[in-house]
């Protein structure tokens, strides 16, 4: 996908949700005429056309800049000639004159306010693509594809308009088979883009130069101590990150270390199991601790799906403080394609919780064999 700037995006998106230039002609036209048969009615059409004053403030909050312009050009236009060429002259001049006058006056500020809410506008679409470009280098846009697997999922941050959340992902390919990441920085939004940066960078890094997972492990452990170190330094808070790294190559068998998030699920033969890993404290937590970094071996056969998932899914709770049955919807939904998996439980996680909508990021993986071993 080829870049853009994100000038050239705030310039293209300037007119968006504004109303069609024909929609907007005719919508005036027929205000315009109301106005003017309810005025000839009530026999008071000097008066009753001052209630078209209200056509530049609507503009204002719809329309673009030379929408606006024209909106309050003609309303200023059709006010002068009713008040002066259509209305019985023995009309008080002092009434017309003061009718056309207030539409001048709040045609004028209706232009500005129209100014000042595109100006703002941009503002936010330039802070957007900012947002999205940073996201951008943070996680990759699934479905990612390496030699020993393929990776779908739905990434949906909850806060900072769905572009930026504190859950992280990534895929890497190396020598020793492919890595494959899961996290969850403490927090949410933009406070957590740190350290997320931090996992994530680290992890790019280690997962092509370490031949274990253990030692992958030990270098996001001391990202994230370091990324912390700085926090305390600049009066931040300090976080912490639970994760899951996976190790799979060309064997029936996978390899993972569980740093305190939620355990891995296996989708087989329409059976579905939670595997049974050691869970070790998050990263940024390990000198609370004396245990080691534990490696634990699964089968990982050829047509099985493994599920990976951040608290987000499972935590995710109903009106009545019910939490979505993740185990149940899984195994009903087992038949389904690991492509369309992950959006299908976002989909029914956000029906459980009802009104009240998603309640955090959620992040949620399905990782299956590539079905031809290219070479590396």
């Amino acid at each position: 996908m080829p870049r853009t700037r994100p000038e050239r995006s705030v310039r293209a998106a300037e007119g968006v949700g504004a109303p069609s230039t024909g929609g907007l002609l005719v919508g005036v036209i027929a205000v315009t005429l109301v106005v003017l048969a309810l005025g000839t009615l009530a026999n008071s059409v000097v008066w009753l056309i001052g209630f078209m004053v209200f056509l530049p403030g609507t503009a204002a909050a719809l329309c673009t800049v030379r929408q606006t312009l024209f909106v309050c050009a003609w309303t200023t236009l059709t006010v002068a000639v009713v008040a002066f060429l259509w209305v019985d002259a023995a009309a008080p001049l002092l009434d017309r004159g003061l009718v056309l006058a207030l539409t001048g006056c709040l045609g004028a500020a209706s232009v500005y306010a129209c100014r000042r809410r595109v100006r703002k506008e941009n503002e936010v679409l330039r802070l957007r693509s900012v947002a999205a470009a940073m996201q951008r280098q943070i996680l990759r846009s699934l479905p990612l594809r390496t030699a020993d697997v393929l990776v779908d999922g739905v990434y949906e941050p909850l806060q900072e308009d769905r572009l930026v959340g504190g859950d992280v992902y990534d895929v890497v390919e190396s020598p020793w088979g492919t890595r494959v990441l899961i996290g969850d920085v403490q927090g949410k939004g933009l406070a957590a883009v740190g350290a997320a940066f931090a996992v994530i960078g680290a992890f790019r890094a280690a997962a092509r130069r370490e031949s274990t997972l253990t030692a992958v492990v030990d270098s996001l452990e001391a990202s994230v101590n370091w990324h912390n170190l700085c926090a305390e330094q600049a009066g931040d808070e300090e976080r912490f990150v639970t994760a899951l790294v996976v190790g799979i190559d060309g064997h029936g068998e996978a390899q993972a270390v569980n740093c305190g998030h939620v355990p891995p699920q296996l989708v087989h033969a329409g059976s579905v199991t939670t595997l049974p890993l050691d869970s070790g404290v998050p990263l940024g937590l390990a000198a609370l601790t004396d245990e080691s970094v534990t490696v634990d071996a699964f089968p990982f056969p050829a047509d099985a799906t493994l599920l990976l998932s951040t608290d987000g899914l499972m935590e995710t709770r109903a009106a009545d403080g019910a939490f979505y049955p993740i185990d149940e919807d899984l195994a009903r939904r087992a038949h389904l394609d690991p492509a369309d998996l992950p959006r299908a439980l976002y989909d029914d996680a956000c029906a459980f919780a009802g009104t009240g909508g998603q309640q955090d990021d959620i992040a949620v993986l399905t990782v299956r064999r590539a079905p031809r071993h290219r070479a590396r």
